[in-house]
């Protein structure tokens, strides 16, 4: 007896090694690229991101205003269902490790023919002495029922564990989803703020036109200027009013596009419309990379992906080898509804363990393992380039910001220079030394360059906003 016992194991240990040896080989992982070692050569470890976002905005009103994007913007909203999806994933993969326990109620009536070999078996059965089996038989039926799958390769607790991380994956995706959110409705506020600026400016161009335009009209009257004179100041001032309109637009969509990051309709944005140009970007820090790493949602998404995409190859691998399944039965079974608790009559009970192994056409096997390899080698790559792409932006934006500042200064002069070359050409053109397309061209000329210093305050305060968000900054 002991022999056959000892045979039976060692041919189910030949049959898992057997499985075991056909299974096939994963791919090789490469090692995850190292990031440099500084941003621009600076070895401070200061990093700008650790500030709350509360902090790092000085502006109460944009402070207000992401305060409330945060509290009712939808595709926030519908990351966090994301999360609570992910966390009732881990429930069930979690209850796949537990042994599934049911209750059943039965009943049923079976005739058979006289004439067989059941039938001629219950004819000649007698229940108690002088008492034969009921016809039509029934079938009555109440008991409590088990099932087990053991996890013998640990195939049930990596899934969880592959569900966990996924779950945290979703956490840092709610993350990055708020960082781009702040970004987006700062972005938003500060381009609402410049056109508030380039349409005060325009008006002022507009009212030093039409006292231009005022000026060659009473020239004209006096023989010292033409008609081509006023026609062309006229346009000059309807291209002007245009452009006024043009902005008014502007100011419209961008306030209907915070009011959306919002979740809101249509309303004037509390802002203050003075002083633009004066606003100063904040000191930015940008530390080391390796902070980069731990700070950046995205990354650590990416990195909760990849080591749930591994746990899946395990996952995969695993359905190559035997499955241990147990089941169990208890309870009461009669034909007949009063003898259902009679005692130990009507008892029944079962138990089995059944130990398969896939031998022959594992194909849809092995397709499975194929692709959850080549899926654990995409969230790799994807995983060193939202490294890279993470090391590109932030040192995009650390060199827009000091090239910016550069900028700002030279246009801030050229700016000062127009300005005071329109009073001179005004002077000028009033005791006839310069014509008017001198003048006229002079006033385009300072209006452009006012309009560029604005989109160029913009640009500055958009690159700290950036930074901040590409560092990791946030969040919290």
């Amino acid at each position: 007896m002991l022999n056959k016992k000892l045979f039976k194991y060692s041919v189910t240990l030949s049959i898992c090694l057997a499985v075991a040896s056909c299974t096939p080989a994963l791919a090789p992982l490469a090692a995850t690229k190292s990031v440099p070692e500084s941003f621009e050569k600076s070895t401070d470890t200061t990093n700008t991101s650790s500030t709350p976002w509360r902090s790092y905005f000085k502006d109460s009103n944009l402070v207000s205003l992401i305060d409330t994007a945060l509290k009712n913007n939808q595709e926030l909203q519908i990351t966090l269902q994301e999360i609570e999806i992910a966390k009732n994933d881990i429930r069930v993969r979690k209850g796949a490790l537990l042994p599934s326990v049911g209750v059943g109620v039965g009943a049923g009536i079976e005739k058979v023919g006289r004439y067989t070999s059941q039938g001629a078996g219950d004819a000649s059965t007698e229940i108690m002495p002088g008492k034969e089996m009921p016809d039509p038989l029934g079938d009555f039926k109440l008991a409590a029922y088990a099932n087990w799958e053991v996890d013998i390769w640990k195939k049930l607790r990596n899934s969880k564990k592959a569900a966990v991380s996924r779950y945290l994956s979703t956490v840092e995706g709610k993350n990055f989803v708020i960082t781009n959110l702040i970004a987006e409705v700062a972005d938003s506020y500060y381009e609402l703020l410049a056109l508030d600026s380039q349409l005060d400016i325009v008006r002022q161009n507009i009212a030093l036109q039409s006292n231009a335009l005022e000026i060659v009209k009473i020239q004209k009257e006096a023989a010292r200027a033409t008609e081509l004179a006023v026609q062309k100041f006229q346009a000059e001032v309807l291209a002007s009013k245009s452009m006024e309109f043009n902005i008014l637009q502007n100011i419209k969509e961008t306030e209907n596009k915070i009011n959306f990051l919002l979740g809101q309709y249509p309303q004037e944005i509390k802002r203050d419309k003075t002083n633009f140009v004066s606003l100063m970007p904040s000191i930015i820090h940008s530390g080391i990379p390796s902070q980069m790493l731990a700070n950046r949602p995205d990354i650590k998404q990416a990195e909760l992906e990849l080591e749930a995409a591994k746990l899946d190859v395990k996952v995969a691998r695993a359905e190559f080898y035997p499955s241990l399944d147990i089941s169990a039965a208890i309870g009461f079974n009669a034909f007949k509804p009063t003898y259902l608790f009679t005692l130990p009559e009507s008892l029944l009970y079962s138990v089995a363990g059944d130990l398969v192994a896939p031998v022959v056409n594992r194909n849809a096997i092995k397709a499975e393992y194929s692709s959850a390899n080549a899926r654990q080698l995409q969230a790799l790559y994807n995983y060193e380039r939202t490294i890279l792409n993470a090391y590109l932006e932030v040192s995009s934006q650390l060199s827009k910001i000091n090239n910016l500042e550069k900028s700002y200064d030279l246009k801030s002069q050229q700016v000062a220079a127009l300005n005071r070359s329109v009073d001179v050409a005004g002077d000028l053109f009033k005791s006839a030394r310069v014509d008017y397309f001198e003048v006229l061209m002079t006033q385009r000329d300072a209006l452009e360059n006012k309009l560029e210093l604005i989109e160029t305050k913009k640009a500055q305060l958009n690159a700290t906003v950036h930074v901040y968000r590409d560092l990791g900054g946030g969040w919290r």
